[in-house]
């Protein structure tokens, strides 16, 4: 069909030791109209959130590398790729580095540009990652 869009084909893994550097978020998209009277009225989008995981720890150099090196073969934002959730997997903290089991598996990009402070031997990224459909 012309003008159709196809699915996220992801080609490869996030390496396992970076997994567990990401802490997970889940956001319910909303509506929300305001009223000049302090009022505010709300309405689900969708009736499942949207998952996100968020960089929370601090790197060390060969983890910096390591995930600088994975954002650049993906282009950044622009490639999809799977992220296994290590406390989805079965069992717990065991990735398939092929990506062929499906436990714990989302697909996901880069959401945003890469962002980084050193700091005393560690590096702080903000960067995360956002489930696709």
């Amino acid at each position: 069909m012309p003008g159709s869009v196809q699915n996220a084909a992801p080609l490869t893994v996030m390496p396992a030791n970076l997994l567990c550097s990401f802490a997970h978020e889940r956001a319910y998209p909303i509506v929300e109209s305001e009223y000049r009277n302090g009022e505010s009225q709300r309405s689900v989008q969708a009736t499942t959130s949207r998952k996100r995981w968020r960089l929370a720890k601090r790197l060390t150099p060969a983890q910096l590398a390591s995930l600088r090196d994975f954002y650049d073969a993906r282009k950044g934002p622009t490639e999809p790729f799977y992220f296994y959730d290590p406390y989805e997997t079965s069992p717990k903290f065991s990735p398939d580095p092929t990506g062929q089991a499906v436990a714990g598996r989302y697909t996901v990009r880069f959401a945003g540009e890469w962002n980084q402070s050193l700091d005393l031997g560690r590096a702080d990224v903000n960067i995360e990652l956002i489930e696709l459909a």
